[in-house]
């Protein structure tokens, strides 16, 4: 070991996931690193198998898997619950998983590790992740924003949205923990917002290497519980579209142009998701879309029950 005390703290946040914690885990578990580090897993009052599975780890590894078992759901309280791991963290970096995905790269914390102490300037390091269904099968469309590994600027993480990188991919700094920004609170989702605050205070870089797995189709996660509720999804947009301006004041406007952009590619998410066509044509945005883009709104808008169609062959082609 060429360091003494922890070097990493993985926070691990899981409800429900009795299928898919022990992934997590042996995710972590499998790590080759020539540091210490620690995994900090925060249940939030499972009602399933999931704190059992838990603890049958934590007692054959006691020195390095931490556990928090909640006896009342926080999140139902309104509690942001990733703050229960990163108040206890005592790694110099913090590396992220929920409980529903998992690590396939035995080196994966190495690599990350070692180029954030070449380069102390990076605040935030990412990598290519798959996308894959709950038994583990490989979807067509993994998370891999780049061919080659690539420097990434404030304003291609701000347009890139919440879905540029792999919340499981990435690593930064522990420090950025302390006084984040006022924009956290408000915002409606959490790896958006700390992509864009560790943009703006480093650079971020990007691995072309497939180190996790990100799975999608999980019941009761919030792609489902979110994105697929109508009501849900424009109380999503309208949050973001709040978060956005909070950060342009937040940044001085100092990427203003990025940020007026994103915005309006929420606006026209908004009016597309309310089937009010008319009025996204009219949307600058509107004129900067494909072919494609444009044919999908329009057939949105005038054959709904073809876009039902068209959306459940779409998931069945990727799930193939």
């Amino acid at each position: 070991m060429i360091e003494n005390k922890i070097m990493v703290s993985v926070t691990c946040i899981t409800y429900n996931h009795e299928k898919y914690i022990a992934d997590a885990i042996e995710g972590f578990l499998m790590q080759k690193t020539n540091f210490q580090y620690e995994i900090l897993i925060h249940d939030d009052a499972s009602t399933d198998r999931t704190p059992e599975i838990i603890k049958e780890y934590e007692d054959k590894y006691p020195d390095i898997i931490k556990p928090i078992y909640q006896t009342e759901n926080q999140h139902s309280k309104g509690v942001k619950v990733g703050h229960f791991n990163r108040a206890r963290a005592k790694g110099k970096y913090i590396a992220i998983c929920e409980g529903d995905d998992y690590w396939t790269d035995p080196y994966k914390l190495q690599r990350q590790f070692d180029y954030m102490q070449k380069h102390p300037e990076c605040s935030l390091c990412v990598h290519a992740a798959n996308r894959v269904r709950p038994d583990k099968a490989k979807l067509k469309t993994p998370v891999r924003p780049n061919q080659g590994d690539k420097l990434y600027k404030v304003e291609e993480v701000i347009l890139g949205g919440g879905g540029l990188f792999a919340t499981n991919s990435m690593l930064y700094p522990a420090a950025f923990n302390n006084n984040r920004p006022k924009f956290f609170e408000n915002a409606p989702i959490g790896d958006y917002p700390l992509t864009i605050y560790l943009a703006m205070n480093g650079t971020v870089y990007y691995i072309d290497e497939f180190m996790s797995a990100y799975r999608v189709g999980v019941k009761g996660s919030w792609t489902e519980r979110v994105l697929h509720n109508i009501d849900k999804r424009v109380e999503y947009f309208e949050k973001r579209t709040d978060m956005l301006n909070e950060i342009n004041r937040y940044s001085k406007y100092e990427y203003n142009n990025a940020i007026k952009k994103a915005i309006e590619l929420n606006n026209y998410s908004l009016l597309s998701i309310r089937g009010k066509f008319e009025e996204a044509k009219k949307e600058d945005i509107y004129y900067t879309l494909n072919k494609r883009n444009k044919a999908k709104l329009f057939i949105k808008h005038y054959f709904p029950s073809m876009t039902k169609v068209l959306i459940k062959a779409k998931r069945n082609f990727r799930n193939e």
